[in-house]
């Protein structure tokens, strides 16, 4: 029977003497996680959220979990879903997971505060998007102490090697945030970022908005309203997040309806003057 690439690409790491590890995004795979925290030993996993600024959200952060046998049932199970998105396959050096981890949650946090995100390196499509863009000589510095990655590309397997494995600083200007992103990742980011701020600046209110709706497809629906009325700058969409969050509805009041011939400046700036006044903030 003929192999697929990500069979042949584990069989020929382990020949290697290489450790193989599976990179998974915890956030839509609660189940396959729990399965093989099950059957892993502590020092064979580690969440990168853990002990860094967004550690309360562990539970839905990327974990990576050394495979001792790849051709186990949890890994066959990946393999075959590939377009649901879990992450990725990437070979270490015996023993090399402590500095796998330490090497992403260097570059987790991206951006100066207060308007930082988090960089969402456990995807499939970021990664693959960043090797197809990045020239070969910026591998190293991105990929670490990885020796080889195996992942899905848009609608097949794909394997890269790095050229010069080891630890590296992160550059000024890291190349892999140069890179543009695809709409469903950019959307996907916002979302996440969104919650975050939420956890961590406003989580009495965020969790008052879970007991009575779906936090999910408020913040959805929230960041589509954003996108309608071209808010996307980091002051816009805090100002937007905040106002609905602790809004009796939820939702924006009427007055912040465009107006005719109103642009998104004008909009955004007529809109906070007036909850600035009805608030007893400011004059009108």
């Amino acid at each position: 029977m003929k192999r697929s690439l990500p069979h042949r690409w584990l069989i020929e790491q382990q020949r290697l003497g290489h450790a193989l590890c599976v990179v998974l995004d915890s956030e839509n795979e609660h189940h396959m996680r729990q399965t093989l925290l099950k059957s892993s030993r502590p020092d064979q996993y580690l969440s990168v959220y853990g002990q860094t600024l967004v550690a309360e959200l562990g539970d839905t952060g990327p974990f990576i979990f050394i495979v001792e046998r790849p051709g186990d049932e949890p890994v066959n199970e990946l393999l075959d879903r590939p377009d649901s998105h879990w992450g990725w396959l990437a070979s270490l050096p015996k023993g090399g997971l402590p500095t796998l981890m330490e090497h992403w949650r260097e570059r987790l946090i991206i951006g100066e505060r207060p308007h930082q995100a988090l960089y969402r390196f456990h995807d499939n499509r970021v990664l693959a998007r960043a090797l197809k863009h990045l020239p070969v000589e910026a591998y190293p510095a991105y990929l670490g102490p990885a020796l080889s990655v195996c992942y899905w590309q848009d609608t097949g397997w794909a394997s890269m090697h790095n050229p010069a494995p080891g630890t590296y600083p992160v550059p000024a200007s890291p190349p892999w945030l140069q890179v543009p992103a695809t709409a469903q990742q950019a959307t996907q980011t916002r979302l996440l970022n969104a919650r975050r701020f939420l956890l961590a600046e406003h989580v009495r209110a965020f969790a008052t908005l879970a007991e009575q709706r779906d936090p999910e497809t408020w913040l959805r629906a929230t960041l589509d309203q954003a996108k309608a009325w071209h808010w996307q700058a980091p002051e816009q969409l805090e100002f937007l997040l905040t106002q609905c969050l602790h809004a009796p509805t939820h939702s924006p009041a009427s007055y912040w309806q465009v107006r005719p011939a109103e642009s998104p400046d004008e909009h955004f700036q007529r809109v906070r003057l007036m909850t600035a006044f009805w608030q007893g903030d400011a004059p009108l």
